[in-house]
C-alpha cells in the first residue's frame, strides 16, 4: 500500500508543479474576472427557467461568452491590460458604493474631482490644474 501511496504523492505532485508552469507569466483570477464568471453562471441559471427557445438559445450563448471571458482573462498573458481592466472596475465598484460624494472631471485636465453631495450648485476648484467650473451636487 505504501508503494500506491507514494506513487499517488508523486503523481500529484507532477501534477502542481505541471500547474505551476503552464499558469507562470499568465494574470490568474480578479475581482472582475470572478464577477464575470459568476455572471455567466446566473445568466445559465436563468435559461434553465425561460421555456421560450429563442430567448433560451440567446441567454445560453450569453452565458457561454461570459465563461469564455473569464477563462480568457485569467489564462492572459497580457497582465498590464487585465491588472487596467481590475482596477477601472474596482474604481466603478468604490465610486458606486460612495454616497456621500459625487465624481466630476476637470473639464481642462480631465482630473477626476470629488465633491460631497447635496451642497447644491457650488465652484469646484481642479486640484491640479486650478481650473475653476460650476456644478450641481
Amino acid at each position: 500500500m505504501n508503494g500506491f501511496g507514494g506513487w499517488l504523492r508523486q503523481l500529484g505532485f507532477k501534477m502542481k508543479m505541471g500547474m505551476s508552469r503552464f499558469m507562470a507569466g499568465r494574470y490568474g483570477t480578479d475581482r472582475l474576472s470572478m464577477v464575470i464568471l459568476c455572471g455567466g453562471l446566473l445568466v445559465s441559471l436563468l435559461s434553465v427557467f425561460i421555456r421560450w427557445p429563442g430567448l433560451n438559445l440567446v441567454l445560453v450563448l450569453v452565458s457561454y461568452g461570459l465563461m469564455i471571458w473569464a477563462i480568457f482573462r485569467t489564462l492572459s498573458r497580457n497582465t498590464y491590460k487585465r491588472y487596467q481592466e481590475n482596477r477601472r472596475f474596482m474604481l466603478l465598484l468604490s465610486r458606486l458604493k460612495d454616497r456621500k460624494n459625487r465624481y466630476f472631471q476637470c473639464p481642462k485636465c480631465r482630473q477626476t474631482v470629488r465633491v460631497p453631495r447635496g451642497k447644491g450648485k457650488i465652484s469646484i476648484t481642479c486640484p491640479k490644474c486650478r481650473e475653476r467650473f460650476i456644478k450641481k451636487t
